[in-house]
C-alpha cells in the first residue's frame, strides 16, 4: 500500500515548481479565509428569508422573523451609487494632454468608439454587479480583455462576429488571492482562479494559440487523471491532502470533469531551478502542472487587474464594506423582534398553572373549566418589559442607516414631523459627504483605470474600420462615423465625471434653492440672468436631450399663441359678419322694389 501511495505522490508532485506555486496560493488563501468567513455571514443575512440561516438560529425564540434592514440599505446604496456614476449619457469625457489630443475630432472619435463598445458589451450591467461587490464585500476586482465573440448562423452556417473589442470582466472576491500585506494591490503578485470543463480547456488550446498553452502538458494532465482513477480514495487522500475549493475530496474533484486553473501574475522565485522570474504569467493546472509560463503580455507593464476597497485598513489590502460593522446590529434587531413576537404569543396563549385535580379542558373563548374546591387555574403572563423594545429597535434601524452613509435624509427622503429643516440639512451634509467620498473613490480608483485600459486595449488590437454611433449636435439625431486605429490614438485620458457631476449638481441645486427661498434671493434677484440660470438647470439636471430650454422660447411661444388666438378671433368675427352683410344686401334689394328674383335675369 505504501508503494502505491508513493507512486501516486510522484505522479502528483512531479513538477516541483507547480507545487511551490500551489503552496503559495494556499498560503494566501488561508490569510484571506478570515474575510471569507465575514463575507459568508453577511451574505447569509442579506438573502435570508428567516433567521434559520443566520447566526440568530442559535437563539431560543420560537419566532424566526428577520427584519431585512441590511438588504434595504444595500439596495438603497446600490441604486444611488449607480445613479451617481451614470446620471446621464455624458458620464465620461476625453481630456487630451496636448492640442493634438484635444481636437474635437479626436475627442469625438474616442468617446464615440468607447461608448459604442460599452453599450454592445453590457458594460453598465457588469458595473452593476461590481457595485454590489463594493457594498457586499468592500472589495472590487476586475480586468479587461480584447475579445472576439462569434457564432455560427443557423441558416447560412457561416461564422458571424457578434462582438469585437475591449470588454470588462468581473472577478469574484472568492476567486482571487494576493499578498494582503503588500504595499499596494498593483505591486503584489496575485492568483486568479478559474474553473473549466476538460472540453472547454481543450477548445481554448486548439482555437486560441495566442494563449500560449502547452498542448503536451495538457495531454500529461489527462494521462494523470486517467491513472488516478485506478487508485482507491484512501490512497488519493493520503497522497495529497489538499482540497480544491468547492469540492469535498480530491477524488470528487478529479471525478467531476472540472479542471482548476490558477493563473499567477507577478514576480516569483523558482526554488526548484534557482531562478528569479520577473513579470510572469504562469498557469497551473490541477496544482500539479505548468500549462503556461510566459512574460506577461499585458500592455500596462504588469497585470491589468484593478482593485478598489470601500474602507481601507492599515497594513491589510482587504478592505471593509459599508455593511461589515452592521451585522452585529442586524443580529440585535432580529433578536429583539423575535423576543417581542414570542412575548406577544405568550400574552395571547399564556402558559397555565393548574393547582389541584382539575378536569381536562381546552383553553379558549367561552371555555368551561371544572375546578374542585381545593383547585385553581392561573394564567402566567410574560414580562411586560418585552414590549418596551420598539424604541430600541427603531433606534438601531436609524443608526444602521447612518453608519452605512445612507440615512433617508441623505437620499432625499424627508422624515415628516421628526426633524427641523436645519437638522435635515445637517444630516444631508454629513451623510452626503460620506456617500460622495465613497462613490468618487470608486470612480477614480476603479472606473477611470478600467476605461483607459479598455481604450489602450482597443488601440493595440483594432485592425479594421469600426462604425460608431454619435449624436449630431447640429441636428439632434443619431449619426454614424467610421473610426480607425489612428482616430483613437492620442495622448490623454478618459475621465468618468458622473460622481463628480452628481456631487457638484447636488450641492449647487441645494445652494440655489436655499438662496432663492431666503430674503437674500429677493435682494440679488434683479442681478440674476434668467438665461444663464436656465442653462445651469439644463446642464445639472440632465435636460439637454429634451431640448425644451431655448433662448427666450417662452416669449416666442407666447407671441405665437397670441398670433394664433388673434387669427381665430378674426376668423370668428368674419363668420359672424357674413350673415349680417347678407341681410343688409337683401334689405337693400327689397327697398329698391326688386323683390325676390326666382330666376337669373338674362343679359341684354
Amino acid at each position: 500500500m505504501a508503494g502505491r501511495v508513493a507512486e501516486l505522490k510522484e505522479m502528483l508532485h512531479k513538477d516541483g515548481f507547480a507545487r511551490q506555486l500551489a503552496g503559495l496560493y494556499n498560503q494566501w488563501w488561508i490569510q484571506r479565509n478570515g474575510k471569507e468567513v465575514e463575507w459568508r455571514e453577511l451574505r447569509n443575512y442579506l438573502f435570508a428569508t428567516d433567521t434559520t440561516s443566520t447566526t440568530n438560529a442559535k437563539l431560543p425564540w420560537k419566532n424566526k422573523t428577520t427584519v431585512p434592514k441590511l438588504t434595504q440599505i444595500r439596495d438603497n446604496l446600490h441604486a444611488n451609487y449607480m445613479d451617481a456614476l451614470f446620471p446621464n449619457d455624458n458620464w465620461m469625457k476625453w481630456e487630451g494632454d496636448s492640442n493634438e489630443g484635444s481636437t474635437v475630432k479626436k475627442r469625438k472619435a474616442i468617446e464615440a468608439y468607447l461608448k459604442t463598445k460599452l453599450k454592445e458589451s453590457d458594460f453598465q450591467s457588469t458595473i452593476s454587479k461590481l457595485v454590489y461587490d463594493y457594498i457586499d464585500y468592500g472589495n472590487v476586482f476586475a480586468g479587461v480583455d480584447y475579445v472576439v465573440e462569434k457564432h455560427i448562423d443557423s441558416i447560412t452556417k457561416e461564422e458571424v462576429s457578434t462582438f469585437k473589442g475591449p470588454k470588462l470582466f468581473r472577478i469574484s472576491p472568492f476567486d482571487i488571492v494576493f499578498n494582503p500585506t503588500a504595499v499596494s494591490f498593483k505591486e503584489s503578485p496575485k492568483f486568479t482562479r478559474y474553473l473549466k470543463t476538460i472540453g472547454e480547456l481543450k477548445k481554448d488550446i486548439q482555437n486560441k494559440p495566442e494563449l500560449n498553452y502547452n498542448p503536451t502538458i495538457f495531454d500529461d494532465v489527462i494521462k494523470v487523471r486517467k491513472s488516478i482513477s485506478l487508485f482507491r480514495m484512501e490512497d488519493i487522500n493520503k497522497a495529497d491532502p489538499y482540497i480544491v475549493d468547492g469540492f469535498g475530496t480530491l477524488q470528487e474533484y478529479y471525478q467531476s470533469g472540472t479542471i482548476e486553473l490558477l493563473e499567477f501574475e507577478g514576480d516569483i522565485y523558482d526554488e526548484t531551478n534557482d531562478k528569479l522570474l520577473e513579470n510572469r504569467l504562469i498557469t497551473i493546472v490541477d496544482r500539479t502542472h505548468i500549462l503556461r509560463n510566459i512574460e506577461n503580455p499585458a500592455y500596462t507593464g504588469t497585470d491589468n487587474k484593478v482593485h478598489v476597497g470601500w474602507r481601507e485598513r492599515p497594513d491589510n489590502l482587504y478592505a471593509m464594506g459599508p455593511l461589515d460593522n452592521l451585522v452585529g446590529m442586524q443580529y440585535r434587531v432580529d433578536h429583539l423582534e423575535n423576543l417581542k413576537a414570542d412575548a406577544l404569543d405568550l400574552t395571547i396563549h399564556p402558559p397555565i398553572k393548574i393547582t389541584g385535580d382539575v378536569e381536562p379542558f381546552e383553553w379558549g373563548p367561552e371555555a368551561t373549566i371544572h375546578i374542585p374546591e381545593d383547585g385553581n387555574v392561573e394564567m402566567l403572563p410574560p414580562n411586560p418589559a418585552a414590549f418596551q423594545v420598539n424604541n430600541e429597535i427603531m433606534g438601531l434601524l436609524a443608526l444602521m442607516e447612518e453608519m452605512a452613509g445612507a440615512p433617508k435624509e441623505a437620499m432625499g427622503i424627508r422624515t415628516p414631523g421628526e426633524k427641523t429643516a436645519f437638522e435635515v440639512q445637517q444630516l444631508q451634509n454629513a451623510a452626503g459627504r460620506i456617500f460622495q467620498n465613497k462613490i468618487k473613490k470608486f470612480e477614480m480608483e476603479f472606473l477611470e483605470p478600467i476605461l483607459n485600459n479598455m481604450l489602450e486595449s482597443a488601440r493595440r488590437n483594432l485592425d479594421v474600420v469600426e462604425i460608431a454611433k454619435v449624436m449630431d449636435d447640429d441636428f439632434g439625431v443619431v449619426d454614424f462615423i467610421s473610426i480607425t486605429k489612428e482616430d483613437i490614438t492620442a495622448k490623454g485620458k478618459l475621465r468618468p465625471i458622473g460622481a463628480r457631476h452628481y456631487a457638484t449638481r447636488a450641492q449647487l441645486i441645494q445652494n440655489m434653492l436655499g438662496i432663492f427661498n431666503s430674503p437674500l434671493g429677493q435682494i440679488i434677484g434683479p442681478h440674476i440672468s434668467a438665461k444663464k440660470l436656465a442653462q445651469m438647470v439644463e446642464e445639472y439636471m440632465g435636460f439637454e436631450k429634451f431640448d425644451f430650454i431655448q433662448d427666450n422660447v417662452a416669449i416666442f411661444e407666447q407671441a405665437e399663441s397670441q398670433k394664433l388666438a388673434a387669427e381665430v378671433q378674426q376668423q370668428g368675427q368674419q363668420e359672424m359678419q357674413a350673415p349680417l352683410e347678407e341681410g343688409l344686401i337683401d334689405a337693400s334689394i327689397e327697398q329698391a322694389g326688386l323683390g325676390e328674383v326666382d330666376e337669373p335675369i338674362e343679359p341684354l
